[in-house]
């Protein structure tokens, strides 16, 4: 069987997944192919990159002026497709589409033409929006009709960012269009979570069969780890919660974690992983923040380490940080209404279901740290 996978980036999280497959499926004796659009270059006739570094830039810029995501790189996708032609796939897996490195009206053309299953792993929102990847945050509800529609974008400072306010209608029409093209027969979607999956379901893409298959972790790697960390970073014997992102944004709970950090007394600690530089230096003062780590083996054994890890974030599609933590032994505390509960269940780990509004995040914390002593790592 000849599989390609499409991907915006090699690496990082959606990457993995693509490689992880991949590996997996040429183990099996498949002719296995991915291809991405940014950062790491070519690795072999297997695994190339597809989109240039001055298209990828252009994609972006033009963007930012017309808020056209996905309908540029003609080029790029031109000699994407030439590739596609020459491997005669039998199966093509699109993770992120989005990311300016791929035309989607060609690239789903092609699609609708060739004789290919096609599976597509949603990692997000953006495939069935105007705009945006995410709208839990903002509180709307228009991609279930028709975006911008009946009120002007309210996020179009978010990604892809612009600056254009009459594109969201017509990138909403044109993904309705072009993302139907493929018959329901020849098109799987995937999801991480039944929670992206009910939302699918409400949207233009409701004629396609949806899979919730949920993101992995390496287990190996990611369980109970004694370090030196609480030494290290002077939390001793406090209450430690904790918090994982990269990159941090208030989407992701940064305010939260510092107005917790700031209304907690000193026998508690507030560690944030993943903050930039900037980020660090604006946290309270009884708060404890790094950067990137050196890898998932520190990682583990700082969340290990604490005893309560909290993600307050509405928008994950599955919350891998809480399945890290969890299989490290740790409580996690999840928001009411998001993926990440799907995750805490199925983890088995102790799960605490905060309040949408984070209303009771004080609260919780404090009854689970006061007056227990910390359990050991």
């Amino acid at each position: 069987m000849r599989y390609v996978q499409i991907n915006s980036f090699y690496n990082g999280s959606t990457g993995t997944i693509m490689r992880g497959l991949h590996k997996e499926l040429l183990e099996q004796g498949h002719d296995s192919y991915v291809f991405w659009g940014r950062r790491h270059e070519t690795v072999s006739d297997h695994e190339q990159r597809c989109a240039s570094k001055a298209g990828v830039c252009l994609h972006g810029a033009l963007t930012r002026l017309t808020g056209r995501a996905g309908f540029y790189s003609r080029r790029d996708t031109a000699r994407l497709l030439e590739e596609l032609d020459r491997i005669d796939p039998d199966v093509v897996h699109l993770h992120n589409v989005h990311g300016y490195y791929v035309n989607v009206e060609m690239l789903f053309e092609w699609l609708a033409a060739h004789r290919c299953q096609v599976r597509w792993t949603l990692h997000d929102c953006w495939a069935f929006t105007g705009h945006c990847a995410h709208f839990t945050y903002a509180k709307c509800a228009q991609w279930q009709s028709r975006c911008a529609y009946e009120e002007p974008c309210c996020q179009l400072f978010t990604y892809p960012k612009t600056i254009s306010k009459r594109s969201c209608t017509r990138n909403f029409d044109d993904k309705k269009r072009l993302f139907n093209l493929v018959p329901a027969e020849r098109m799987e979607l995937i999801t991480p979570s039944q929670w992206l999956a009910d939302l699918v379901g409400e949207s233009f893409l409701s004629k396609y069969p949806v899979t919730v298959r949920h993101n992995e972790i390496d287990r190996s790697v990611f369980k109970p780890t004694p370090s030196d960390f609480r030494e290290r970073c002077g939390i001793g014997d406090r209450f430690m919660v904790l918090g994982v992102a990269s990159p941090w944004t208030e989407r992701k709970g940064l305010g939260d974690f510092e107005w917790l950090a700031a209304n907690l007394d000193e026998r508690y600690a507030v560690v944030l992983v993943g903050l930039s530089s900037k980020q660090m230096k604006q946290l309270p003062a009884n708060a404890v923040g790094l950067g990137r780590v050196d890898g998932p083996a520190e990682l583990a054994g700082i969340y290990t380490a604490a005893d309560l890890f909290v993600n307050p974030s509405r928008e994950e599609t599955y919350g891998m940080t809480v399945a890290e933590a969890a299989a490290c032994g740790t409580p996690v505390a999840v928001v009411e209404g998001s993926a990440c509960i799907e995750v805490a269940e199925a983890s088995g780990a102790e799960a605490h279901v905060i309040a949408a509004d984070l209303s009771d995040l004080r609260a919780t914390v404090i009854r689970l740290g006061g007056g227990v002593p910390r359990r050991d790592a």
